[in-house]
């Protein structure tokens, strides 16, 4: 970071080294918002990547470890098709197949529900909900989706203007006083939300 200190299970990280790093790497899973997916690769090879280039698995034991990953998301036996041909919905389980194939302790969401329909949306949540539970992993969600944070997560956190202003419980996110976190959590643009924006954008330009 540019600056403060990045812990990971107590340990600080930010001074180690690239080989110190790598094993911190292996503890994490990350599903990215737009998936990222190669399309270059069948279905199975974009699982089966870290697999291939981190592990010493046999190639049968990669193969027995993609099909089991896409039947914990749902999308067992499409090993071979092509992410072009996938909705996003599939993509974004895919994505999470590759997430976890490498068994991590902690996996990253980055807008996991952005720009799914609401039905789609909370099937993610439920998966995720489920890949928690089923694997006992520790869910890291960056999300605008207040539906989403509500209903997977057991602490939420809101940063505004690089600053945390909030963390708690979802029943201490009800009850704050808090008017910027009020606004966000019940959607609502008033004088205060755009005093701020108004003031944030002076200070860029100045």
């Amino acid at each position: 970071p540019d600056r403060g200190s990045v812990f990971v299970d107590e340990e600080d990280i930010t001074g180690l080294n690239e080989h110190q790093l790598f094993r911190i790497r292996k503890k994490f899973g990350f599903l990215f918002q737009g998936s990222a997916l190669f399309d270059s690769l069948t279905v199975g090879e974009n699982v089966g990547l870290g697999l291939k280039e981190r592990s010493t698995f046999l190639p049968e034991e990669i193969q027995n470890i993609i099909h089991e990953k896409l039947s914990m998301v749902g999308m067992a036996g499409i090993e071979d098709i092509m992410p072009a041909e996938l909705s996003g919905g599939m993509k974004k389980r895919v994505g999470l197949a590759r997430a976890i194939a490498m068994e991590p302790e902690i996996v990253l969401y980055d807008e996991p529900t952005t720009g799914l329909d609401p039905i789609m949306a909370d099937s993610i949540n439920e998966l995720m909900l489920f890949l928690k539970h089923e694997l006992q992993i520790t869910s890291v969600v960056v999300t605008h989706d207040i539906t989403s944070a509500r209903k997977v997560g057991d602490r939420i956190a809101m940063l505004h203007n690089g600053e945390i202003i909030f963390s708690g419980t979802i029943s201490e996110l009800d009850l704050t006083d808090d008017s910027i976190v009020r606004q966000f959590i019940e959607g609502r643009s008033e004088n205060s939300m755009k005093l701020l924006i108004k003031k944030n954008i002076s200070e860029k330009e100045g």
